[in-house]
């Protein structure tokens, strides 16, 4: 199937959001000129820009402008950026004083989705996994965001087949609904060995303004480093730098969502 009209389409559509963007409002007339198109076809991009309020018309329909949907799609970004902002210097601190790797991870769409990573000077360099999709049964990030999901989701990522990464990977349901359940009361959750071989993790949770939990806090090293023994330690040091990004977020200590 061809698709080059649509992609034209719709780089046609960006264009008119950035020219708006740049100039502030604008007629249709002028962005078919700047567009090079006629100024019917002008006319059809900004009523389906329109129609989801990602344009609108000024006061008195004389130009366009902007739309509240914008605003919308803004918001979304700024969460993460804000997430990102607000986390990177703690994660930073936390990496040199634990000599391991540091990640900051959300849930999104039934995985870990890694937004920050740091590492202690004296980490040997691992894998980047920002912006990688992690599973979410085998990882502590992911352990820790699925025990905070409503009991719909949860029950349906239970039900799921869970793959198989270790001899130590645990994929008895009940098994793991014991160590979400676990992972809610202390305030952190260790792996050994389940992802991969000879590493260990554990992780935290950082909550929002509303009390919720929107990401993950986690450590990872290997085993001849962080240990069985060491996870406690580590997640004690997890929940107090989970707590700080919190509180910069704007969440007030004794408020959960």
């Amino acid at each position: 199937m061809d698709t080059s009209g649509a992609v034209q389409s719709v780089d046609r559509a960006a264009r008119v959001l950035e020219i708006l963007a740049r100039d502030g409002e604008s007629g249709v007339g002028r962005l078919a000129r700047e567009l090079g198109v006629h100024r019917s076809t002008a006319s059809r991009l900004v009523s389906a820009l329109r129609a989801h309020d990602l344009v609108e018309r000024t006061e008195g329909d004389a130009s366009l402008r902007l739309g509240v949907g914008v605003l919308r799609l803004a918001a979304a970004t700024r969460s993460r950026l804000d997430l990102t902002a607000q986390a990177g210097p703690v994660c930073d601190a936390l990496a040199e004083r634990l000599g391991e790797t540091v990640n900051v991870a959300v849930f999104r769409e039934g995985a870990a989705i890694n937004l920050y990573q740091a590492q202690g000077a004296s980490t040997v360099a691992l894998h980047n996994w920002v912006g990688d999709r992690t599973v979410l049964h085998a990882t502590s990030s992911g352990k820790m965001l699925m025990a905070h999901l409503d009991d719909v989701q949860r029950d349906q990522l239970l039900a799921a087949p869970l793959d198989r990464f270790t001899e130590r990977t645990v994929t008895d349901p009940r098994v793991l609904r014991e160590q979400l359940d676990g992972a809610r009361r202390d305030g952190w959750v260790g792996v050994v060995e389940e992802f991969e071989e000879g590493l260990n993790a554990a992780a935290a949770p950082v909550r929002g303004p509303e009390g919720t939990v929107i990401a993950a806090l986690s450590v990872a090293g290997p085993t001849y480093r962080l240990g069985p023994a060491d996870l406690p330690g580590a997640g004690a040091e997890l929940i107090r730098a989970a707590t700080e990004i919190s509180r910069r977020l704007g969440h007030r200590a004794g408020v959960t969502g």
